[in-house]
């Protein structure tokens, strides 16, 4: 009897291995950490400053920012270290572990003296768009001078890693997945499909098809934004309403009918201003990970993930709105779901992710105006026109300057040379008069950024912004305060602390629970994550190893 009870118990056991043993396998293989992480996910929130988290933490629930941060390490101290701080130089920044001087690029866009015309940072005439008949998809990581870790990475592993990276917007999708990535995708708002450029194939993986088959921002488009929140409960906006382009659905008669006419005409950039726009990156982020088979292998595979609605929504209604709030608690709960797939599918302790943002933002001129602190907006075309004019008295008549873009002047040098006079000589002209304008903190020559090496402080910061063969031949720096005049209440491109301090998270995989007070630089992260691999740095790193990140 007892002979057939063991035997019964043996069967059972048996049964229950086979049923369960795959499964316990698997939960085995997520809860012990591997030698290296099999999936890296790089989270970047545009526009996001360090002061946010404790700006917002009341109204996080455990599962998102909070559990990042109390179960990770937190950076408390990291920056940027240049002065041009834009979106496509903080990319690049995270990618190369270097700075602009270096990986060239030093703005959203630059002016090329011989093309007579501005071009983006991951522009590129050569190639063209897949997945969609659009005009606009001729995008490449071409302008990167250097490598990036996920290059290094497919160059170690005989390109057995997998490197993707998704954002509602070209650019910051293609700059982080580096040279070599498998594919990088973006969402065409003009027909509400993802995307990607030939640079990676000729066309879609048919998961993507299908995805796009769904019609998800459909879904997305036809919900209202509205306060997820009594307003009682927004504990760090004071403004709201304050953007016809921006914000909730119906806070006034203009944004009440721009609302209603982009869902009429399933025209889709208001989900690049809307948090449902970081909801879809989510979503394709997810088919991603599970279609791409990615954190399956031996070999660490990479995502980059861009949550860029916060940008746009930072710009138009400002860090002190409700509205700003509201999209963080959102992206929150996004976090939050995004968490839980991936401890259920790929597991916490193989996957390692970093969050951060590409640089901070600054407050509203007007609201610091109304405090009695000084701030201002600095008007760039004006200030261009009255330089011309200056320079057609001083000189002669002719088009002394060809562009103007984003704190930088770009000098005919054609016309100068043709006048006999030195470029450098003509370049401290320039500069002695910007500095007349209200707002203008400096401004500095070309030429004296090449002949110069200086070792810290706003010079220092200029110098690393600058790269010869494509930044300007005059940059300004306008004061604390002040931005350059456009159409939203808040900007970047600056040096100052507001613009350089971002969060840095480090989460999941051997990653301890700690908080690290020291200064640590943004392009600290590529070497950072080179070392945890194995791997060569990127070519071009200055960069340092972060230390006490693991256990």
């Amino acid at each position: 009897m007892l002979f057939m009870k063991a035997k019964i118990l043996a069967v059972s056991l048996l049964a229950a291995l086979i049923l369960w043993g795959p499964e316990l396998m698997a939960q085995k293989r997520r809860n012990i950490p591997s030698e290296k992480p099999q999936l890296i996910i790089g989270i970047v929130v545009e526009s996001m400053r360090y002061d946010y988290i404790h700006r917002y933490w009341d109204n996080f629930g455990e599962g998102g920012f909070r559990r990042l941060i109390g179960e990770g390490a937190l950076c408390r101290n990291a920056n940027y270290n240049y002065m041009l701080t834009q979106t496509s130089p903080g990319y690049a920044t995270i990618a190369t572990g270097c700075e602009p001087i270096v990986h060239g690029i030093v703005s959203d866009a630059w002016y090329v003296q011989l093309q007579e015309k501005n071009i983006g940072a991951a522009f590129d005439e050569k190639e063209k768009p897949v997945g969609a008949e659009i005009e606009k998809g001729t995008y490449s990581p071409r302008n990167i001078l250097t490598t990036t870790f996920t290059d290094e990475m497919k160059l170690f592993s005989n390109n057995r890693s997998k490197v993707f990276a998704v954002s509602l917007n070209p650019t910051t999708a293609v700059l982080p997945a580096g040279h070599i990535a498998d594919a990088a995708y973006w969402f065409d708002d003009a027909s509400g499909l993802w995307v990607t450029s030939s640079y990676y194939a000729d066309s879609l993986p048919a998961w993507v098809n299908e995805f796009n088959g769904k019609k998800f921002p459909d879904m997305y488009i036809e919900k209202d934004w509205l306060p997820l929140l009594p307003p009682e409960k927004y504990r760090a906006g004071s403004e709201r309403g304050q953007s016809k382009n921006a914000g909730f659905s119906g806070d006034n008669v203009l944004g009440k009918k721009i609302n209603n006419l982009l869902k009429r005409t399933k025209h889709y950039s208001k989900l690049k201003s809307n948090p449902a726009g970081n909801s879809l990156v989510k979503d394709f982020c997810v088919n991603a990970i599970v279609n791409e088979q990615l954190g399956q292998d031996d070999d660490t595979d990479f995502l980059s993930i861009a949550f860029s609605a916060s940008a746009d929504v930072s710009i138009a209604c400002g860090p002190n709105s409700v509205e700003l709030e509201d999209l963080y608690i959102r992206l929150d709960r996004d976090l939050e779901h995004f968490l839980q797939f991936i401890d259920e599918n790929v597991g916490r302790n193989n996957v390692l992710i970093y969050l951060t943002s590409d640089h901070g933002t600054s407050y509203n001129p007007a609201m610091l105006q109304a405090n009695n602190i000084p701030a201002g907006t600095f008007n760039a075309d004006r200030a261009v026109m009255l330089l011309g004019t200056y320079l057609n008295a001083k000189y002669d008549k002719g088009k002394w300057v060809s562009a103007y873009h984003n704190n930088q002047i770009y000098l005919n040098h054609n016309l100068i040379e043709t006048a006999g006079m030195k470029v450098q000589d003509f370049e401290n002209v320039v500069c002695d008069f910007m500095l007349q304008f209200s707002g203008v903190a400096n401004a500095i020559s070309a030429s004296t950024l090449k002949s110069t090496t200086f070792t810290d402080g706003i010079m220092r910061q200029m110098q690393n912004s600058f790269n010869p063969k494509r930044s300007g031949d005059v940059i300004i720096c306008l004061e604390p305060g002040w931005i350059a005049q456009g159409s939203g209440v808040s900007s970047a491109n600056s040096g100052y602390n507001y613009d350089t301090h971002v969060p840095l998270i480090w989460y999941g995989w051997k990653i301890k629970r700690t908080r690290l007070n020291q200064n640590i630089d943004i392009r600290d992260i590529a070497p950072t994550i080179a070392n945890f691999l194995d791997i060569p740095f990127p070519n071009g790193t200055t960069g340092s190893v972060i230390e006490g990140l693991v256990q």
